[in-house]
């Protein structure tokens, strides 16, 4: 699987450290030797993300320091997409209804966004089969080669290791070299005021 490509303008954009500790799962590492699964490409993503018109965030948390609650919370307020949110634990995040699984969804998800502990993520996967799914994407940190080819067997497709919230950023604008949207669109560098 080949890094993050970066070509012209989006060099700028590339996630920032801040970004990425807050998008990855607690005690996730992402060295992980053993990979052979090869994931959508830029454009791929891109067009996931793209046609897209919901998400439901599987392993959602009404904690602040998780990741899950940060992506949640980019999501329902700077796209366009449907959110749900799904914990059998929880009835309320963000102002939000919890369903407690993906069969419990009042519509079909396009993508199932995942942060769940590694050995549940093959069952997630056969469950977004289930539901219908047509994108199971495992957050930052996570990788099951086991879950993706579950996944892919049923036709959908698979994005692992990276972060929702990073890839729709990056795609749509929204992340700068501090890692936030500056509402400033210029390809000239902006000085700091000291």
């Amino acid at each position: 699987m080949s890094g993050i490509e970066t070509t012209g303008a989006e060099a700028c954009a590339l996630p920032t450290a801040q970004d990425i500790a807050s998008c990855a799962l607690p005690g996730s590492s992402t060295a992980q030797p053993d990979r052979t699964w090869t994931g959508p490409g830029q454009q791929d993503r891109f067009s996931i993300l793209r046609r897209a018109r919901s998400v439901a965030i599987v392993g959602a948390s009404n904690n602040p320091a998780r990741a899950s609650y940060f992506v949640a919370t980019y999501l329902l307020s700077s796209t366009a997409y449907d959110v749900y949110l799904v914990n059998p634990r929880e009835a309320e995040i963000l102002g939000q209804p919890v369903y407690a699984s993906l069969a419990d969804l009042p519509v079909v998800p396009d993508i199932v966004d995942v942060f769940r502990r590694h050995d549940d993520l093959p069952g997630v996967a056969q469950e977004a089969i289930e539901a219908g799914a047509h994108t199971l994407w495992l957050q930052l940190g996570s990788w099951n080669e086991d879950a993706a080819a579950i996944a892919e067997g049923a036709g959908l497709s698979v994005v692992m290791d990276r972060c929702i919230k990073i890839e729709h950023a990056r795609f749509h604008g929204g992340l700068h070299l501090a890692g936030f949207d500056t509402g400033v669109i210029s390809s000239r560098r902006q000085l700091l005021a000291r």
